[in-house]
């Protein structure tokens, strides 16, 4: 009796701070890409079945990044899907041989929305990216030809990185909604979201911050900007 009346002051005392009464729970994910990569990812997965956000990480980093955002993306209602590219984190090395000029990472975004299209407890056709440095530009060239992304959000994104340009495709995106994120002193950024500002005839929205480094830094160095991105989803994809 002890035991169910604790459990029930529990469960009113998350109704009074406006909390859910569930939290989101994570798993482990593998799939294989088309050219036979292995992708690790983990899954954060809200109470119901809900639009997908995908969580590209930047050079030299790993899906880690995003352990605070993906369960608060999942407590919003949104599917997370954080992805290791191919040689970070616990996925497979990049195979030896020719490579594409991005280095194969486009083969293990397009594998990604495919194990989204192909799970129950993803809204068909609700998907939203969100990259860091490379993992925006990566973000921006499969928007463009991708009728099932309907929102991006961009860290730190550049012209041109490893191949994966964003202006021209960023016009083929068109009219869906983009947030473009950078930081002051960041300066290739600020040249890159001058340009994009006007790119396209859809929602187009900037954040600049101050001091606050580049890619998924600006997660740790300004906290609130968590927050700007997941009201930023909801918004566009619930």
């Amino acid at each position: 009796m002890r035991a169910l009346r604790l459990a029930w002051l529990v469960a009113l005392l998350g109704l009074a701070l406006g909390t859910p009464s569930w939290a989101a729970t994570s798993q482990q994910v593998h799939f294989v890409t088309d050219d036979g990569v292995g992708i690790a990812g983990t899954l954060y997965l809200p109470a119901h079945a809900g639009p997908a956000v995908v969580l590209i990480h930047m050079q030299t980093r790993s899906r880690q990044d995003w352990e605070a955002l993906g369960p608060r993306l999942a407590d919003a209602g949104l599917v997370a899907l954080a992805i290791d590219l191919r040689g970070h984190g616990a996925s497979d090395p990049r195979p030896t041989g020719p490579n594409a000029k991005d280095g194969g990472i486009a083969a293990d975004l397009k594998a990604a929305r495919a194990f989204l299209a192909g799970r129950r407890d993803v809204t068909p056709g609700r998907v939203g990216l969100l990259g860091a440095s490379v993992g925006a530009n990566l973000a921006v060239v499969a928007a463009a030809g991708d009728p099932t992304v309907r929102s991006l959000a961009l860290l730190s994104p550049g012209l041109d990185y490893q191949g994966l340009r964003t202006q021209a495709n960023l016009n083929r995106y068109g009219d869906r909604p983009a947030l473009l994120v950078g930081s002051r002193e960041d300066a290739y950024v600020m040249i890159t979201l001058r340009r994009l500002a006007g790119e396209g005839a859809g929602v187009r929205e900037q954040l600049v911050l101050d001091g606050a480094g580049h890619g998924t830094t600006m997660l740790s160095r300004h906290p609130d900007l968590a927050g700007v991105l997941v009201d930023w989803f909801k918004r566009t994809l619930l």
